[in-house]
Order: structure tokens, then sequence, then C-alpha cells
């Protein structure tokens, strides 16, 4: 079995990426395609409006994941915050992913409320992506990197 170096983690704010988007979606591991009837039938569903991140708020969970991750002694090899997901590469330790992203969406939505955001900031869940070897780790790298900009 191969040694897991690394994983890209990538988590959507509240109502930017629902279940049968035209750009596909992911379910339990398995990328799915569009269903316009989906879609409809989960915006019509939402409480609330989606949330978009501007300049200020990206900027407060960029700071707020890289000091909960020093905190928790995760190294992050790539952070990009764009105005509807979060994206990040991080060095693999071990530990259960689940309770790394979860402490990680925990600290930069606490951040955003002392910031004076109020409501839910982000989707449930996330999506993972293993990095078996050093070009997989390479390229979730550079895929992250490019949204950086």
């Amino acid at each position: 079995m191969a040694k897991t170096l690394g994983y890209m983690v990538t988590w959507t704010t509240y109502g930017t990426w629902l279940q049968g988007d035209e750009r596909g979606y992911v379910q339990k591991g398995k990328i799915l395609g569009e269903n316009p009837k989906l879609k409809k039938a989960n915006i019509d569903s939402m409480p609330r409006n989606e949330v978009r991140l501007d300049k200020k708020q990206k900027e407060i969970v960029k700071e707020a994941i890289l000091k909960e991750a020093e905190k928790a002694g995760k190294r992050i090899l790539a952070l990009a915050v764009c105005s509807n997901h979060v994206h990040i590469v991080l060095r693999y330790d071990g530990k259960p992913i689940e309770k790394a992203v979860g402490r990680l969406k925990d600290t930069a939505r606490v951040a955003l409320q002392l910031g004076g955001f109020i409501g839910r900031v982000w989707a449930r869940g996330f999506d993972n992506r293993y990095c078996f070897d050093e070009k997989s780790l390479k390229n979730r790298i550079d895929y992250v990197q490019k949204h950086e900009r």
C-alpha cells in the first residue's frame, strides 16, 4: 500500500455549490453530473442566501486557518481562500482528517463572527484528495497556488 504524503481538502461557503450544480458535485466521494431539478430543489429549500466572502473576510479566514494550523501542529503546504471556497494542502500526519478540517472550519467561522459576520458560513462536509506520491502532492500544491492569485 502506498504511503500517504499529504492531502488536499476543499470546502465551500454556504449555498454556493449545491447538489445538481452544472459544474458537477461530489457526494460520498463520487463525482456526479448536473441535475437541474435537484439544484432547484436545493435552492428552494435554502433558508438564507448563499455566502460569498469579501476581501476582508477572506483575509480573516486565511489568518485564522494559519494560526490554528500552527497551534495544532499541522503543516500547510498551500492555502487559498476564495470568495466561495477554501483549498488547503496539508502534510499527512497520521491523525484523522475529519477532526483537522472541522477544527479549521470552526476556527475560521468563529474569527468571522468576531469580525461581525452573522449566520452560517460553510456548507456541510468537505472534499478530500489524498496524495500518495510527490508528483500528485506537487500537482495539488500547484493547483491551490493558482487559486491564491
